[in-house]
């Protein structure tokens, strides 16, 4: 049996080959295209070309794809959405999409209703659920939403009242409309879980775009009897039903498996990852092999949200990173030729200086014509190279716990821009599959599911809210795809609440397991 991992970046899609022992095949890279469904066929067909294998024996296929974080960031291909508070009046004074980018409200219609419900900080009802008031506001929606958000004051202690409003609109709307509950999605904090509840319900429509397009691909290969997964941003898998259901989730999976392909490649479960690629340079840390996970709101496209997002640091520094010279200050990037690199690249016969040519000018890097920069003076380029080490010992001291020199495992396409020492690290581990870590994290990864809630344990005590969390996280990764009896607990977070007077404690789950 083999699997296929696809990962889409934003100059190269990468693609690879496993036999059943997780053992690499095969790998190719083509450069991303404009539509993305193009450059997953084209990487796609060049993999299996040359290969002899019997593709009904290929069961499993992950993707890794950018398509989310790009429709939020350009306002593209996103749903027109409803929201729906539960907390009138009480939370009149702070009203959905408020600190939102004005051309993103316009983009989703800004659709929105306070009504009557949501609880307290101790679980009490702040006020009783209205359904004739929830019934009355659907009928005038009726046609004018695609999607909605169910957002409930406090759901993340009680969230029966959001999946009750939830019930009710799948009897007027039917079981397959789009429904995002905040308390599945989001932290506590209503505005920022409102806010991450708003954009998973948003995306629909793209994932439904995305997830079709890639069956289609694997059919036009000849690929059928296959299971299909996408790639979550804690390094992990999920069902194409369940992605369907929390779109938001694969938002930032890219740098994750590539620090998930890292650990596997290195055998390293608890180190520093730099992955390098076309455009920009990721950083992130491992953690029990799998990446450490932000503890603060992250901002997604100009918009504060708090939902699970990996703790990274992005540096726009890549492979086709453009060199400059203006008043005798050198600078590189941000901006990027892309995937179009090979075009314009000094080495592959183009006119634009990039950090790749310098690396070639220094011998770090064998791609493309050498001789195209040997006009290119040896002091400028170690100069060049002098002002791209810097920008990473930035990055890399910005995610030290310490101030010991830490050990980086590099890997990414564009790993060769990076010179062989850097300040701060003690050493760098290589691998020479590593220019597809993103692609191998994508296929060696299980499937997860995380549970998060505040419990009071003076009402429950902890053993039996652990063991409630755990049970719940446990049903997520089976809707997620996990085999049942290959669930193990790997993960367990509690956070006091230091204003709740009954020792209330926000109680966080992972678990994962096989796929199915």
């Amino acid at each position: 049996m083999f699997k296929i991992g696809i990962d889409v970046g934003g100059t190269n899609t990468d693609a690879i080959l496993l036999d059943n022992n997780n053992q690499l095949i095969h790998s190719v890279k083509s450069p991303t295209s404009l539509d993305i469904k193009t450059g997953i066929e084209t990487s796609l067909r060049n993999l299996l070309q040359d290969l002899a294998i019997d593709k009904s024996q290929i069961s499993h296929a992950m993707l890794g794809t950018t398509q989310c974080t790009n429709a939020i960031v350009e306002r593209k291909k996103l749903a027109k959405v409803g929201v729906i508070r539960l907390g009138y009046p009480a939370t009149a004074s702070v009203l959905p999409y408020t600190a939102w980018p004005q051309d993103m409200v316009e983009n989703l219609s800004g659709n929105y209703a306070l009504v009557h419900g949501g609880y307290e900080y101790d679980g009490q009802v702040l006020s009783q659920l209205d359904e004739d008031e929830i019934r009355s506001l659907l009928e005038g929606w009726r046609h004018k939403v695609e999607s909605i958000a169910i957002v409930g004051v406090f759901s993340s202690i009680k969230n029966d009242q959001e999946l009750k409003v939830r019930e009710m609109i799948q009897q007027v709307y039917g079981d397959d409309f789009p429904i995002s509950c905040s308390s599945l999605i989001g932290s506590v904090g209503l505005i920022e879980r409102e806010n991450a509840t708003i954009l998973n319900a948003a995306l629909c429509k793209v994932i439904e775009t995305t997830t079709q397009g890639f069956v289609h691909a694997l059919q036009a290969e000849g690929i059928r009897n296959v299971e299909v997964y996408l790639c979550q941003n804690d390094g992990t898998l999920m069902s194409i039903d369940y992605a369907k259901q929390f779109p938001i989730l694969t938002i930032a999976c890219g740098p994750t498996n590539s620090i998930r392909g890292a650990s596997y490649l290195s055998q390293i479960k608890n180190t520093m990852v730099l992955d390098v690629g076309g455009t920009t340079s990721d950083i992130g840390v491992l953690q029990d092999g799998f990446p450490r996970e932000s503890s603060v709101a992250v901002e997604v496209g100009d918009i504060r949200t708090n939902f699970r997002m990996p703790d990274i640091i992005s540096v726009g520094l890549g492979g086709g990173s453009i060199v400059r010279v203006n008043d005798g200050k050198i600078t590189v990037g941000p901006d990027s030729v892309g995937y179009k690199i090979s075009q314009e690249a000094l080495v592959f016969g183009g006119n634009t200086l990039t950090a790749t040519d310098i690396a070639v000018r220094l011998g770090l890097a064998d791609v493309g014509d050498r001789s195209l920069v040997a006009h290119l003076d040896e002091a400028f380029a170690k100069e060049v190279q002098k002002v791209m080490a810097a920008l990473l010992e930035q990055a890399i001291d910005k995610m030290k716990t310490s101030s010991e020199d830490v050990q980086l495992v590099l890997v990414g396409g564009g790993g060769v821009i990076v010179p062989e020492t850097l300040r701060g690290v003690a050493n760098i581990i290589k691998n020479e599959h590593g220019s597809v870590a993103n692609a191998i994290g994508a296929s060696i990864a299980q499937i997860s599911g995380q549970y998060e809630q505040i419990y009071i344990y003076a009402k429950e005590p902890r053993e039996e809210s652990l063991k409630d969390a755990q049970h719940k996280a446990v049903k997520q990764a089976v809707l997620a795809g996990a085999l049942a009896e290959t669930i193990e607990l790997v993960e367990v977070e509690e956070t006091p609440l230091a204003y709740h007077p009954e020792n209330a404690t926000r109680l966080k789950v992972k678990v994962v397991g096989k796929m199915a």
